[in-house]
């Protein structure tokens, strides 16, 4: 898995790569468990949206280590702060762009997924786990609460009692676990999670990209809207895809009993 050439260059705390249509983020912070700073944020959102842009990625995989994924926000950046200042600087705007990225994001994460790793998981599409992998958020152990959607996407995850626990306790839970409430999809030995998340996001690579796009929209739009709507808004993606040329092929494909080959037109 090559990164393009000079791509590595531009970021501190990420490094990006691509294998085929599957884009790669890594972060890379290893001396501190990936805590996020806020420059690895803005180098994440950035990159994510470089290869939402990019029609040669069709899927993206973000990982960090065996050891972590990410053990949680850099405190050290925190510590000193007032209430003023941390709503001046009002550093979770930026998470909220990881939101409108259009592509899906496969989540391969391994040990600690901790605080704002828990959150930036669960801003993922699709989470592929490695055994060893710890999901929690503590954040009330230092006093404070979740604020990039720990309280709001783990409850809607699983479940209000569960994400009490969770979160009223700050202890962590095991990825055998996490697999039972539904926050991860698969839980796969340590040596094997970040090729099994690229095989994953190879097989979603290689579907109609129109139909991707719209599918994890309307996905995306059930969770936060009545049912109605939520229909409405499926309707229309279908009756708009019937617009694509890989409706056509796909379709034709079928008929004639051959493999499709889809453009993302």
């Amino acid at each position: 898995m090559e990164g393009k050439r000079g791509e590595q260059m531009d970021y501190e705390f990420i490094r990006v790569a691509r294998d085929q249509a599957v884009g790669i983020i890594t972060l890379h912070r290893p001396e501190v468990l990936n805590a996020l700073n806020l420059k690895l944020v803005d180098e994440l959102v950035e990159a994510l949206e470089n290869m939402d842009r990019d029609d040669s990625v069709r899927t993206i995989v973000l990982t960090g280590n065996e050891k972590a994924f990410a053990a949680g926000a850099d405190i050290d950046e925190m510590a000193d702060e007032t209430a003023i200042s941390m709503l001046l600087k009002d550093q979770f705007t930026v998470w909220d762009r990881i939101a409108t990225i259009n592509k899906p994001i496969i989540a391969a994460v391994s040990g600690y997924v901790l605080g704002g790793g828990c959150e930036l998981m669960m801003n993922c599409d699709i989470v592929i786990a490695s055994e060893t992998t710890k999901i929690g958020q503590p954040e009330i152990n230092l006093g404070v609460m979740p604020g990039a959607g720990g309280t709001q996407r783990l409850t809607k995850m699983v479940g209000k009692v569960k994400a009490m626990e969770m979160l009223l306790t700050g202890s962590p839970i095991s990825a055998e676990e996490a697999l039972r409430y539904g926050l991860v999809n698969k839980v796969v030995p340590v040596e094997m999670y970040l090729q099994e998340a690229v095989t994953l996001a190879k097989k979603i690579a290689a579907k109609p990209p129109l139909a991707v796009r719209l599918i994890k929209k309307s996905v995306l739009k059930a969770i936060d809207n009545p049912l109605s709507e939520g229909l409405a808004y499926e309707r229309n993606c279908f009756y708009l895809l019937f617009a694509s040329e890989d409706q056509t092929e796909g379709m034709r494909a079928f008929v004639e009993k051959r493999k499709p080959k889809f453009t993302g037109r």
